[in-house]
This record gives C-alpha cells, structure tokens and sequence, in this order.
C-alpha cells in the first residue's frame, strides 16, 4: 500500500527575513507523512540547494521538488538567472527559447530543483484575462505547440522534468482563478485550439500537465473545474490525447479549487478525475487522511492511487542528479541571460532617446499590493547610475504636457516606467482608473515611456512619446530596458 501523502506536494517559502527557518519543522512533518516532493517559492541560491538536499536526505523515497521558473530560475532564487517571460521570447524564435529552456534546467539543477512547472502554453486570446497575457507564448495555437515543445525537449534533456500548464487553457478566461472560479463558455469548436499545444506537448514528450482550476461547460456540462472532472482529465486528456504522464493539480489554495469544498475534498475529487499529484494544500495531514479514508470507503479506486504513484515513481527515474554549476559556467549562464534580455525589449513606438546623461523617472505601479512582495523597482536607476546616468527620481504626480516633465520645460528629460504585469489576485489585465488618469498626466510630457508588462498596454499610453516594452518588472528586465536607454 502507498503512503497517501506520496500524492502531495507542499509548498515550502522563503521569508525576507528568516530564511525557510519558518518553515522547517512544518516540512519535517510533511515528510514524516512520506510526502511525494515540494514546491519551493523564493530562497537564495545556496539556501534552496542547502534545503533541497536536506529534504532529499530525510525523505524515505526520492522527491519532486519543484519550482515555478516560467520566467528562468532567478524568477523564484536569488542570484540566477532572470529570463524574459515567454511571450517576450516568442519573436526570437525557437532557438532562443532552446537557449532560455537549457539554462533554466541548468540552474534549477545547481539548486536541487528537478521539476520545473513551464512552459505555459495557454493561448494569449483574451485581452481582458488577468492572469496568462505574457506569460504565454502568443496566441497562435500551432506558434505555442511548436514553441511549447521546442522549450520542454531542452529542458528535459537537462535532465529537469517539463510541465505544460494549464491544461485544457486558461487563456480565455477573464477571472484569476487564484481569486475565484472562472468559466470559460466557448464552443468545443473553439476549445480545440486550446487543446492543440498540450497535444503537442504530449507529443513532445512531456513528463507532465497542470490543470486548470476552471470551468469548460462545453467540455464538461456538470461546470466542475477541469481539476475536478473526470471528463475532462480522464476522458479527454487520458484517452483523447492519449497522454499518460503526471497529471498535476495547480494550487489547491487557489479560490477557484475552493468553490463550495475544503481542500480535503477537493483533493479527493481531483483523484477521481485521475489526477496524480496534489499540489500546495495548507494541511498535509488532513489531506492524507481523506484520501485514507475515501480508499477504504471505496471513493477511491486503489489501483488507480496506485498508478499515481507508480507516475510519480517513473518520473523521479527521469531526473539527473543535482550539479553545482562551475563559477565559470555560471558567469557564461548570467551573459547570456542578460543578452537574452535585452534582446526581447521591443521599441513599440518612435525612437527611445539614448546616452541621455541627465533623467528624471516616474513610476506608475500598477503591480502594488497583493499577498506577495514586489521585485524592487530600483534596478531601473541603478542601472542608468552604472552607465553613468544622473538620475533624479520623482516623487508624486508630475510631468504633464509643457509642465516640469515635458522636454522643454527647463528639467532633466522624463522617463515613465509604467509596472502593469500580471499578478495573482489582482484580478483586471489592464491599469486601475487611478494609475491610468496618472499616466495620461505624465505621458505627454515624456521623453520616453517603459511598460514593465504586456505590449498591449500600449493602447493605454496617451500622446506620442516613445515607448519601450520590457515585458516585466523583474530586476533583469528593468536593468535590461536601462541598457539600452543608456546607449
């Protein structure tokens, strides 16, 4: 008999603070139940492989232990490599994202990360979604099953496992399922374009999916999340797809997972749907302790549990071992980081101004708030410091045409960086009526706008100042667009 616990994987996070010393004992408890692996969020580098190594070492059998490194392994550690998020990668073609793909499986490795959750390959088809947008390849199905695949091959030649997320396509929808249960009413006709990149994933080799915690009416009458249907996972993925690697649930904290159920229950219902694994519930032992329960009541089908773990077992047989990257090696993954980087910055409109030696920047930040901290927004200027820029920045709403910001009005040029990424719960795609009456103020009189988000959100800047997109408001991005407005 399985352990019940070796479907679940807690999260283990970082605190700015103190460290995973938080979280430590909680972890000890969760492998005492003989949990099947980790998600990790944040660390420093040699904290997270410290603490890969630890949990591997105390486990009674070998972990998953995973990561979201959609945008390069410095998304969640501190000290690698930050990538462009998909979509920014997309226009520089597949050998790019090869690239970006090699070196994310590279440093997970050096860190004791064996399961990286990306690519997404959802379609960016919904301006109003809140939640895919940039983190997609685009919105061509055939563009992001091709890209899809391209990035999860190299990844997994590194010996990291891939996971194409979120399955059937979170693309459409127009609420964050962090925050509630979204319904995506679209035809089957229009949802097999959704379906055509995790088909190509499954072709590609895939060692995993993530579902979506939404509701596809079309595809499953009864309106239960694809986490939750049966239809859905095992009769359509399992059987139409014919792909039979790890099913992953996202995030069983999510609202969209909650509607109506404890997590214990919806780990139970995520089972039946023929799901593998059980991703990030808050009580380990509870969860467990259903599933326990559900099997010996007959709820849960024992050889089904057992072709779990027997899926997570085969994939665990896939990973490389752990590597400590050469101080050489590492510097060569930072270079060539940072040239894919600067590289996916797109000039949107008119010529950015260059070698400036004087500027003042004003931040919009759309991105505030949250249960999460922000990346800091000071790479910008210390950036342009590094190159020699003298950077005043501005504090309050200034900057309206032929005021203290516009070019002629006696100050230093202006630089709006607008922050309008996407973010869990912020639950909208575009900026809030305050921030864009804020930047309808400043941009006029701009020497240059920088949108750290979606290029879309060019609709949203009034005038005809330049404007740059850096995609997101990570360090490397905002260090990235300061390049090259350097000179």
């Amino acid at each position: 008999m399985i352990p019940w616990a070796e479907l679940v994987l807690p999260a283990l996070r970082w605190d700015a603070e103190r460290g995973f010393a938080p979280c430590l004992a909680e972890a000890e408890r969760a492998l005492a139940l003989g949990v099947g692996g980790f998600i990790l969020f944040g660390g420093e580098r040699d904290a997270i492989r410290t603490l890969a190594a630890r949990l591997q070492a105390a486990a009674p059998h070998p972990l998953l232990i995973a990561s979201d490194l959609e945008r390069g392994a410095g998304q969640q550690a501190q000290g690698l490599t930050q990538l462009p998020p998909l979509r920014a990668l997309a226009p520089l073609g597949a050998d790019v994202v090869r690239d970006a793909a090699r070196l994310t499986a590279r440093e997970a490795r050096d860190v004791g990360i064996n399961w990286v959750f990306a690519p997404v390959v959802d379609l960016d088809v919904e301006a109003a979604n809140p939640i895919v947008q940039t983190r997609a390849f685009g919105d061509d199905p055939e563009q992001v099953g091709a890209l899809g695949a391209a990035w999860i091959m190299a990844c997994q030649a590194g010996g990291v496992l891939a996971c194409a997320k979120h399955y059937p396509g979170h693309g459409r929808t127009v609420t964050d399922s962090h925050a509630g249960l979204p319904v995506v009413a679209s035809s089957r006709l229009t949802l097999d374009a959704d379906l055509v990149p995790f088909r190509m994933a499954a072709e590609a080799g895939v060692a995993a999916m993530m579902t979506a915690h939404v509701a596809y009416p079309a595809l499953d009458p009864s309106g239960a999340p694809a986490t939750y249907s049966a239809a859905i996972v095992k009769g359509l993925l399992r059987r139409e797809l014919g792909f039979d690697g790890l099913v992953v649930t996202d995030a069983l904290v999510m609202e969209g997972a909650l509607q109506g159920l404890d997590e214990a229950q919806g780990a139970v219902k995520a089972l039946q749907a023929d799901c593998d694994l059980l991703l990030y519930p808050k009580d380990v032992a509870a969860v467990a302790h259903a599933l326990e329960a559900a099997a010996a009541s007959g709820a849960l089908d024992a050889d089904q549990l057992e072709e779990a773990a027997i899926r997570r077992r085969e994939a665990i047989a896939r990973v490389a071992e752990p590597m400590t990257l050469a101080p050489r090696d590492f510097a060569a993954g930072q270079s060539q980081g940072e040239a894919i980087r600067v590289a996916a910055v797109e000039a949107l409109r008119g010529t950015p101004p260059a070698g400036r030696r004087r500027v003042r920047v004003d931040i919009i930040d759309d991105d505030a708030g949250g249960p999460y901290p922000l990346p800091p927004r000071t790479a910008f200027a210390h950036e342009l410091r590094a190159h020699g820029v003298e950077v005043e920045e501005v504090e309050g709403v200034r900057g309206a045409a032929g005021g203290p910001g516009a070019e002629g009005g006696g100050g230093a040029p202006l630089l709006v960086l607008v922050f309008c990424d996407v973010k869990s719960w912020k639950c909208r795609a575009g900026l809030s009526a305050e921030n864009q009456a804020r930047l309808a103020r400043l941009a006029p009189g701009a020497a240059a706008v920088v949108l750290f988000g979606h290029a879309r959100r060019l609709a949203d800047v009034p005038g005809t100042a330049p404007v740059l997109c850096a995609w997101s408001g990570d360090s490397g991005m905002q260090a990235a667009a300061a390049r090259l407005l350097a000179g």
